[in-house]
């Protein structure tokens, strides 16, 4: 039997409606009803706007203040100010910085001229192509007095000016009228700025080209055999010395034994003619004219032979003299012909009886040394075959190759040096000869300078650098090569205030000076016109100041340095 209770059915646990809360009370189904229907209807536009704006409030609150913080600390070099700064207890900084000039502007001669008056400007010198030219008007040189320029200096400004075309300044120019200002002179050590006095040295300007030394063809000579023959005999070698008429070498010749009994014959006709002539003039009223005719015609013939056969030995340098054998036998003639021509040095060790007839000396035309032998003995000559060279070697030849856009600078008469490659010895010369061409490939014209060798101690296809003096000056005013520059228009130097260290608050300035430039010899170059000896100028670092100028000149829109 069931019971009532457990028999009725049972609700499930989330079937039961829940009762809300509030503070622990609860609260009736109907009011929760209510506002869950309020909260689940949409709200209106306005109040979607109002609580977007007051839900961005806060970022944009913070990428402000970023915002702030990224000016602030780019317009301070981003460092943080001071306490005293931020309540106010200091005085604003005043910015004393001039952009342009790179000095305080409060000490800036440029931006302020009254700070530092300018010095006389006596603008353009066309004589000497330079600005406020320091030859005519040395008072705008900076030194402590004012100096006196020596006539020197100006007949060697003139010698400058004519002997060679010179680079040119422009005469519009002002860039001279400018000053290169440094804060202090620790900012002229940072830049690397280092100055130098002007000074005087000597100076040579010449004309530069390679060269060579050779022997002076005009003296030189080669020998050869002027008959075909063997050499029977070499008497010299290469460097022997040897004086006009020497022999140098003995060929045995065929055809000078043929001439030599040729002269032989001839002489014996001669003199058999000759006596036929006399023979019959002394029975001239005995005989027939016509006899005494062919007899004087045969003797003419055989005067002729003799003549031919002397002139034959002649040509082979055998003096032979007839006059002196006519009057000796036939065996005397023979004993003479045999040895002609042969020193008596070498007479000595023949003999005279068994000796060939056809000995043929070599004999040097001129004073000299033997520079060349080709020859041994038993060798097989003939005319075309040169044997030796001698060469006077007391003076040679140098020739230099000159460009052809110096050669209006050249005359002759002009001295020349010459310094071989790997040598320190220099050797002068005078200019002599002038090439009237120029080289089809290099286009460079040749000169020719002939050396005194008397000591020997030139040789013969020496190379090396030589040069011809157009000018000489023992007291030219110099600086440093490289302190110069080119700005643009104007070649210009950095010249030193003269009241530089006058005190610790003197400003410290540099001046433009525009120069005309002469000679360069290595390290140093001449300064023609434009700055005085005892002036300082900046030499290293000196690209620092030419870079200001260009800077400054180039902000005030120079025309000139625009050229």
């Amino acid at each position: 039997m069931s019971h009532p209770i457990a028999d009725a059915p049972r609700k499930s646990p989330r079937q039961e409606p829940v009762k809300p809360s509030v503070n622990g009370h609860k609260v009736p189904a109907a009011e929760t009803k209510i506002t869950q229907d309020a909260e689940s209807k949409p709200r209106g536009p306005i109040r979607r706007g109002i609580s977007l704006v007051l839900g961005s409030i806060g970022p944009t609150l913070v990428l402000a203040g970023f915002a702030a913080v990224f000016w602030y600390g780019h317009h301070n070099d981003w460092r943080i100010p001071k306490f005293a700064a931020l309540t106010g207890d200091v005085e604003p900084v005043v910015d004393d910085w001039c952009e342009e000039h790179a000095v305080p502007e409060s000490i800036c001669v440029e931006c302020d001229p009254t700070l530092m008056a300018k010095g006389p400007d006596y603008g353009w010198c066309s004589v000497h192509g330079v600005h406020n030219c320091t030859l005519d008007h040395p008072d705008v040189a900076q030194l402590k007095e004012t100096p006196t320029v020596p006539v020197e200096d100006l007949e060697r400004a003139a010698r400058a000016l004519a002997i060679a075309p010179r680079k040119e300044n422009n005469s519009a120019c002002e860039v001279y009228q400018s000053r290169i200002q440094f804060a202090s002179i620790e900012s002229v050590q940072q830049a690397g700025v280092d100055v130098e006095l002007v000074e005087r040295a000597p100076i040579t300007e010449s004309i530069v080209g390679n060269g060579e030394i050779i022997y002076d063809p005009t003296r030189q000579a080669s020998m050869a055999s002027r008959v075909p023959g063997s050499v029977w005999k070499v008497t010299k070698n290469v460097g022997d010395p040897v004086e006009v008429g020497e022999v140098l070498a003995v060929i045995d010749a065929a055809g000078v034994g043929d001439i030599k009994t040729d002269l032989l014959r001839a002489l014996a006709e001669q003199k058999l003619q000759q006596q036929n002539v006399s023979r019959l003039s002394s029975a001239r009223a005995a005989i027939a004219g016509s006899r005494i005719l062919d007899a004087n015609a045969a003797l003419a013939k055989a005067q002729a032979d003799v003549l031919a056969a002397e002139q034959s030995l002649r040509n082979l340098g055998l003096p032979a003299e007839v006059g002196e054998l006519q009057g000796l036998s036939e065996q005397q003639v023979l004993d003479r012909l045999r040895l002609l021509g042969i020193p008596d040095e070498l007479r000595a060790q023949l003999n005279s009886r068994t000796v060939t007839s056809n000995l043929l000396p070599i004999r040097s035309p001129i004073q000299g040394v033997v520079v060349q032998r080709s020859v041994s003995a038993g060798e097989v000559v003939d005319p075309t075959r040169i044997l030796f060279q001698v060469a006077d070697v007391r003076q040679m030849w140098l020739t230099l190759n000159i460009p052809l856009e110096s050669s209006e600078q050249l005359a002759i008469g002009q001295p020349v040096e010459f310094r071989a490659d790997g040598s320190r010895e220099v050797v002068s010369g005078t200019l002599d000869w002038i090439s009237t061409s120029a080289d089809n490939t290099t286009r460079m014209l040749q000169v020719r300078a002939v050396l005194d060798n008397s000591d020997g101690r030139l040789r013969n296809e020496t190379f090396g650098m030589g040069e011809v003096i157009l000018r000489q000056e023992s007291e030219a005013i110099v600086i440093p090569t490289g302190s110069s520059h080119w700005e643009g228009c104007c070649q210009v130097v950095f010249v030193r205030d003269k009241d530089y260290f006058a005190s610790p608050d003197s400003y410290k300035v540099f001046h433009v000076r525009s120069v005309r430039l002469g000679a360069v010899n290595g390290d140093v170059t001449e300064i023609i016109s434009g700055v005085l000896p005892g002036e300082v100028i900046a030499t290293d670092g000196s690209d620092v100041l030419r870079a200001q100028l260009l800077k400054n000149n180039l902000g005030a829109g120079c025309d000139c340095v625009a050229e």
